[in-house]
C-alpha cells in the first residue's frame, strides 16, 4: 500500500504537538502556545511554506543558537507615535506579534503607531500580523528585510532581499489582507510546488543559463527568482530594505548572513492606523464593501476575481473543517521531535 504524501491533522492537535516541542526547547508555556499557534495559523490559511513546513528549520535555528527562545523585545527609544525596539535575537514570530500589538496600542493614542524593530529573526508568515491588525479593527502595514536572496534587475547574483510587505484593511464581512513577497513566487511557495511535483502556473524565475522558467527546482538551483514588475519590484525591494534599516537603526540586507540556515539580525517595521481617529467607524467598512462589490463585478473568463485575503478565508474554513494539510514525512519528523 502506498503511503500518502499528505495527511490532515486537526488544528488543535497540530498546535499541541508544536507547543510541546517548543516547551522542550526552552520556551515558556504561554510563549510556546503563541508561537505554535502562529505556525499552525499559517498552514491553516494555506501558507504551508511558512507554517508547519518551516518548523523544522526553526527548530534547527533554536538548536544552533541563532534564536534565543527566552529573549523578548526591548524598547530603545520613543519619538511620539514612532518607537524603536531591539528584538534581542528572540523568536521572530513572537517579536513581530508583540511589536504589532504595540503599534496597535500607539494608534489608539495617536491615531497612528509605528514600531521599528532591529536585531530580530525571521517572522515566518508575515500575513499573520496583517490579520492581527485587521482583527483589532485597525489598518496594518508591515514589512521585513531578508538576507540577500534576490538579484537586482539585470544582475545574476543576489544583492537584494525578497522583502515581504503586508497591507491589511479591516472589513466586517472579511478583511482585505495583501501578503506578498517581492518575487513573483516566494522561496517558500517555490519549495511547495517542488515538493508537490508541480510546475509554477506562470514563469517565476531563471535557470542557471538565464532563461525564464516555471520549473521550481531550476529556480532553486539558480537562486534567481523573478521580481514582481521586473525592475519595479527590484526597486521596491531596495527601498523597503533601506526604510527598515533607517527606521529601526538596524541592519540592511547587505550586512546580513547569506546562509538561509543562519539568517538573523533582520530589521522590520510595523504600522497601525486607527480609522476611528479620522472618521466614523462605519466609513472604512462601507468603502471596503463598495470596493469589493465593484471588484466582484469584473468580467472574467475563468475563476471569479478575488480580493486579497478572500481565498485565505475560504481555505481557512475548509482546513478547520477537514484538518490542516501536513506533509506526511514532516509530520513523522515532528512526532519524533
Amino acid at each position: 500500500m502506498v503511503e500518502p504524501t499528505e495527511i490532515r491533522v486537526p488544528y488543535d492537535d497540530l498546535v499541541n504537538v508544536l507547543a510541546r516541542i517548543l516547551l522542550e526547547l526552552g520556551f515558556a508555556e504561554d510563549r510556546a502556545s503563541r508561537a505554535a499557534g502562529l505556525f499552525a495559523n499559517a498552514s491553516r490559511d494555506g501558507v504551508y511554506s511558512h507554517g508547519v513546513n518551516r518548523f523544522p528549520r526553526f527548530v534547527r535555528a533554536l538548536r544552533n543558537g541563532i534564536v534565543d527562545p527566552q529573549a523578548t523585545p526591548v524598547l530603545i527609544s520613543q519619538f511620539g507615535a514612532l518607537e524603536r525596539w531591539d528584538g534581542c535575537l528572540g523568536p521572530g514570530m513572537l517579536n513581530a506579534y508583540q511589536c504589532m500589538e504595540r503599534a496597535i496600542a500607539l494608534s489608539g493614542a495617536h491615531g497612528i503607531g509605528c514600531v521599528a524593530l532591529a536585531n530580530t529573526n525571521h517572522w515566518m508568515r508575515g500575513g499573520n500580523y496583517g490579520w492581527q491588525a485587521a482583527d483589532a479593527g485597525v489598518i496594518g502595514i508591515c514589512w521585513t528585510n531578508t538576507m540577500p536572496n534576490l538579484p537586482p534587475w539585470g544582475a545574476s547574483d543576489p544583492r537584494l532581499g525578497n522583502n515581504p510587505v503586508i497591507i491589511a484593511v479591516p472589513r466586517r464581512e472579511g478583511h482585505l489582507v495583501l501578503d506578498m513577497a517581492i518575487s513573483q513566487f516566494s522561496y517558500g511557495a517555490i519549495e511547495s510546488y517542488r515538493l508537490k511535483g508541480q510546475m509554477l502556473p506562470v514563469p517565476g524565475g531563471f535557470t542557471v543559463e538565464g532563461e525564464l522558467t516555471s520549473d521550481p527546482a531550476a529556480i532553486e538551483r539558480s537562486y534567481r527568482p523573478l521580481p514582481i514588475g521586473y525592475w519595479k519590484g527590484s526597486g521596491l525591494a531596495l527601498m523597503l530594505d533601506l526604510l527598515a534599516g533607517v527606521l529601526s537603526g538596524g541592519k540592511t540586507t547587505h550586512e546580513l548572513p547569506s546562509d538561509p540556515e543562519r539568517e538573523t539580525r533582520l530589521s522590520q517595521v510595523f504600522i497601525a492606523i486607527n480609522p476611528n481617529s479620522i472618521g466614523p467607524p462605519e466609513r472604512v467598512n462601507a468603502l471596503a464593501d463598495a470596493v469589493v462589490e465593484d471588484l466582484h463585478r469584473a468580467k472574467s473568463s475563468g475563476a471569479p476575481v478575488r480580493y486579497p485575503g478572500e481565498q485565505v478565508l475560504k481555505t481557512r474554513s475548509e482546513n478547520l473543517a477537514r484538518g490542516i494539510p501536513v506533509n506526511a514525512s514532516i509530520w513523522r519528523d515532528l512526532q519524533q521531535l
